[in-house]
């Protein structure tokens, strides 16, 4: 080998040695301070490290698919007066959305109870509202939901209990908002469905809280009562969270 080869290698070494000295403890200074630079577009940084929100918005994390925010897809359902509802109407409204149905006998008297708590909560808000679609259309019509609502003390004029096209509404669940929903025969009731709830915003944006990572939690478990303190797999009460989330999104 000859001295200028070895020279080299000398010099490379030594400027290597200088970065090691000046820059990574910098760059080691810099993520202690979470001043590092993210690319925003990468769904699984936005998700994972939610930034604080500019002006007036909440902490509350924007649901994000592909690098996009995630907006409830557009609807068009008739309610429990047999007026259509579209997503449109809920425009500027904060509101909580869930699929269940009427004849349910296992998850559904809880969730609506605990829907029953919310409205409640913010019976004096105007820009407050609720978003139920029935599973099973054939058996709530119009005038079921409408009994069905009254027999329960709906009184928010804004929520709206919704049927229509079963295609529709299994596509608005299973594609729209990934909240599993199915026919089934062999299960106890008909139907099976998830017990969780959407929060959105006034902007028509699925919004959420993070957990203790840092991640959001996406959906509010509406299948635990507020007295419960935990849920069957030991998840905090939600609909404590979900409340005080309400109330965050209704000041943006």
């Amino acid at each position: 080998m000859s001295k200028k080869t070895n020279y080299s290698y000398v010099g490379i070494s030594f400027v290597v040695l200088l970065f090691g000295i000046y820059f990574v403890p910098k760059i080691i200074d810099r993520i202690n301070n979470k001043d590092v630079v993210r690319d925003e577009s990468r769904t699984e940084d936005i998700n994972l490290n939610p930034k604080k929100k500019p002006g007036n918005l909440s902490d509350l994390a924007f649901i994000e698919i592909n690098g996009n925010r995630k907006k409830v897809p557009a609807f068009s359902f008739t309610n429990q007066h047999g007026e259509t509802i579209t997503n449109k109407d809920y425009e500027g409204k904060v509101y909580v959305l869930e699929f269940f149905f009427t004849t349910c006998p296992t998850i559904c008297p809880k969730m609506n109870a605990n829907m029953l708590d919310l409205q409640n909560t913010f019976l004096n808000e105007d820009n407050f509202g609720i978003a139920s679609f029935t599973i099973a259309p054939s058996i709530d019509t119009p005038e079921v939901l409408k009994a069905y609502a009254e027999t329960h003390g709906v009184t928010n004029p804004h929520w709206h209990m919704m049927t229509g096209d079963q295609s529709a509404i299994y596509k608005l669940a299973n594609e729209g908002f990934y909240l599993y929903t199915a026919k089934d025969d062999n299960v106890e009731g008909g139907f099976e469905h998830s017990g969780n709830f959407a929060l959105i915003d006034k902007n028509g944006y699925i919004r959420s809280r993070t957990d203790a990572s840092g991640s959001p939690i996406i959906y509010y478990n509406g299948m635990i009562s507020e007295e419960e303190k935990f849920d069957e797999e030991g998840m905090e009460q939600q609909i404590t969270m979900l409340k005080e989330d309400i109330a965050k999104l209704l000041k943006e």
